[in-house]
């Protein structure tokens, strides 16, 4: 069931980094559970990780690279509307240690995710 064969260095690099942020997006959701932004982060972490299982068993690996794009920018731009534009934090001031790595590895699973998509693109 498990397809990894076919998986080069870069796909185990956003593996890794869609791996971080879910298991980020976990914790901060637990942390919050029951509120809606409990709720939220709970969900986008099982999107991560549900991506992971479906690279993983390769189901349709293009169409994942392809909706993985505007959903981890949809994460990062939800990320300074909700804490920073219209919320209560000064950015960069309160962007926290857990904040700073979850978009780290955003913006890194982002660049590893166009990568991807070029290089299916180019087979």
């Amino acid at each position: 069931m498990v397809a990894t064969e076919s998986l080069s260095g870069l796909y185990w690099v956003a593996i890794l980094a869609a791996l971080v942020t879910g298991v980020i997006h976990l914790y901060l959701g637990v942390s919050f559970f029951p509120s809606g932004m409990g709720i939220s982060f709970l969900l986008a972490g099982l999107g991560f990780l549900g991506a992971i299982v479906l690279v993983l068993i390769d189901y349709r690996r293009q169409l994942v690279i392809t909706i993985g794009i505007p959903y981890v920018i949809v994460q990062i731009v939800l990320w300074y509307l909700l804490n920073f534009a219209m919320g209560p934090k000064a950015f960069p001031a309160d962007v926290g240690t857990i904040g700073l790595v979850d978009k780290i590895t955003q913006v890194a699973l982002l660049t590893l995710l166009v990568a991807l998509r070029q290089v299916e693109l180019s087979r």
